[in-house]
């Protein structure tokens, strides 16, 4: 065996352009007891970061073991591998509990469409699923300690579409007995199993990994399942075990780790780990331990060297990129190098503000500087934006930047045009353009009922996110300044919904209602769902019905949505974003074809032709939750 210290990939961040918006509020920090997915209660964090490959943050949805809160999960150190890993991290709490507090895995139904199985699908869609959360849903992965551990490999086999990665944590095997748990080892045929379970998704399994731990202390789940489970894995993936072990050491801890063929198959045994999560050192916990290493941390880096479902492409970069005007034309000069290939090709759009400009194709020589000198132009402002193309088909980000041509106009405030809102939970993110022609541009800023936010501008196109807004009518007020001291203004109203809806059960369970009013609850409700708004009462926060008739007690305002998402409401799922095209491209809302310098673009799921080609402004909206995407705004 060799030893060396736990991996530490250092990968470029591959971001999104998605018009430099605000993190998310919550990042960085725990939110608890949320409403998601089907679920009750949800702890989640969100880290600051994205993750080191593909695009955006990755998620990892952690399992409790039989009698275990998933408050000790916050005390596992989990958020030292979602914020080195760029990971949001969630910890439901089971809903169809079995025996001791445990995931079901030895009974019920195993389907997609049954308990919680369907719940933690949901749960990985939702989040990946919401835009403002960043999520790829190419790095959705599950995790789990016994019986979370099985439920969670039953789960990556029903869905391995959803779950490009699965860590079993001395987990009994998948469809063995609740005996098989305390007692002897009980024989399975994981890969048959697990074939099975998959059903018509086995294409998803050629691009799946797993991690199996156990804890090598371990005398509550018998220690044979640790073997068992990665063979059976390996051999659905059809790899072979790759001689020799590696310890690592990391985290005050150590563990022997064996691997498969193109690591599609880890094998950890932690050394000194009883039956618990590792969680290295410092973690603590009901069955959770600082004994070995930190195992969030090592799937954070296993999941990101081997998943083989992201583009592992670096685009190119540009820089030093000069715009100038000489006479009636524009020069356009930089520096284009791609770090794992070469630059195949640099494009420039001009785009005239009052109409107007050309598609270049810039020369690049052997250092990779490029350069291309427009037509004669009309006078007026305009747009440049310039990419570079690799020999993958990776593209890089675009840089923006404006001109003008010809003399200077008499000093006038900024333009703003073309605002929107796009509204997910209490956030709300307002949008639009905003055009300066003395191109002297101080700033904009956008006043929400939370505060003041400083927008983003990329271009001619600014943006400005808020979040912990109140429920109800808002408006959002934006000022652009310039550097004169001229400015313009431009509102826009929306609704915030920040009513909960769920069963009076579930309402209580996540702490909106109490049990002094349940009577009251109960004979107006029975056990129908219904929607609760959080209230301000004497400085504090109360959960009431439309008529305050069901109302739970007086108590700290929950700042994001009483624990939780809102619940969709009929005529609520609509979502609308205006952007250039070639923003909805980045975003997964279009697609181009055609020509490479004047491509087609295309709206997602309906192949609606959009207008303009790369720089023209498109308004689209969607009615499912981003599948299909239509032009125009919300009916």
């Amino acid at each position: 065996m060799t030893s060396r210290p736990m991996r530490s990939l250092v990968i470029a961040f591959l971001t999104l352009v998605a018009a430099a918006a605000p993190a998310l509020a919550g990042a960085g920090a725990w939110q608890n007891n949320l409403s998601l997915g089907g679920f009750n209660k949800v702890h989640l964090y969100t880290p600051d970061g994205d993750s080191p490959v593909g695009n955006g943050k990755a998620l990892l949805i952690v399992l409790h073991g039989c009698t275990q809160s998933i408050d000790a999960y916050k005390t596992a150190n989990l958020e030292v591998a979602a914020e080195e890993y760029g990971m949001v991290v969630a910890v439901p709490d089971a809903m169809n509990k079995a025996g001791f507090s445990c995931w079901s895995y030895w009974q019920g139904t195993k389907s997609r469409s049954a308990g919680d199985y369907k719940n933690l699908i949901n749960l990985a869609n939702t989040l990946s699923g919401d835009a403002a959360r960043g999520i790829d849903p190419n790095q959705v992965y599950i995790a789990g300690l016994s019986s979370g551990a099985s439920f969670a490999n039953t789960t990556a086999c029903l869905a391995p579409d959803v779950f490009a990665g699965v860590g079993v944590s001395a987990g009994p095997s998948v469809g063995t007995s609740s005996s098989g748990a305390i007692g002897t080892c009980e024989q399975a045929d994981v890969e048959s199993r697990c074939r099975d379970l998959g059903g018509g998704y086995q294409s998803a399994f050629d691009t799946q990994v797993a991690s199996i731990a156990h804890g090598d202390a371990d005398t509550t789940v018998d220690t044979c399942y640790n073997r068992q489970n990665a063979e059976g894995m390996a051999g659905l993936y059809g790899v072979s075990e790759v001689a020799g072990s590696t310890v690592i050491n990391a985290d005050g801890g150590s563990a022997e780790e064996f691997l498969w063929q193109d690591g599609r198959v880890s094998m950890l045994w932690f050394h000194g780990l009883d039956h618990s999560w590792s969680g290295g050192q410092g973690a603590s916990g009901s069955y959770v331990s600082g004994a070995s290493i930190n195992y969030a941390r090592y799937l954070g880096g296993f999941f990101a060297e081997h998943n083989a479902r992201i583009d592992r492409n670096r685009v190119p970069t540009l820089a030093q990129v000069d715009v100038t005007a000489s006479a009636d034309r524009i020069q356009v000069s930089g520096q284009a190098s791609d770090e794992d290939g070469t630059v195949s090709s640099v494009a420039i759009v001009i785009e005239g503000v009052n109409g107007g400009g050309a598609t270049l194709a810039a020369a690049i020589d052997n250092n990779g500087y490029f350069q291309a000198t427009s037509d004669p132009l009309a006078d007026g402002l305009y747009t440049v934006a310039v990419t570079a193309a690799d020999d993958d088909g990776g593209e890089s980000e675009p840089a923006i930047r404006t001109v003008r041509v010809g003399p200077e106009p008499p000093a006038s405030a900024p333009v703003l045009s073309d605002i929107a809102v796009s509204v997910d939970g209490q956030c709300a993110t307002v949008s639009g353009q905003v055009v300066d022609e003395n191109q002297d541009l101080a700033g904009v800023t956008v006043t929400f009922a939370s505060g003041v936010r400083a927008a983003g501008i990329d271009g001619v196109r600014y943006s400005a996110r808020a979040c912990d807004l109140p429920g109800g009518a808002q408006n959002a007020t934006v000022s652009a300044e310039d550097e004169g001291g001229l400015s313009s203004g431009d509102q826009i109203d929306f609704v915030i919904d920040a009513g909960q809806t769920a069963t009076l059960d579930q309402h209580i369970s996540a702490g909106r209602l109490d049990y002094t009013n349940y009577a009251d609850c109960y004979l107006e409700y029975g056990a129908d769902a219904f929607k609760l708004t959080e209230a301000t009462v004497s400085g504090q926060c109360q959960w009431q019905d439309d008529d305050a008739s069901c109302a739970g007690p007086v108590q700290a305002c929950s700042g994001a949505g009483g624990g939780g998402d809102p619940q969709p409401q009929p005529g609520d799922e609509c979502q609308t974003q205006s952007t250039y095209n070639y923003y909805h491209k980045v975003a997964g809302r279009a697609y181009s074809t055609g020509n490479y310098y004047a491509p087609d673009y295309f709206a997602q799921g309906s192949d609606e032709p959009m207008a303009g080609s790369t720089w023209g402004l498109t308004a689209l909206y969607s009615e499912d939750g981003g599948n299909v995407w239509r032009l125009g705004e919300c009916p």
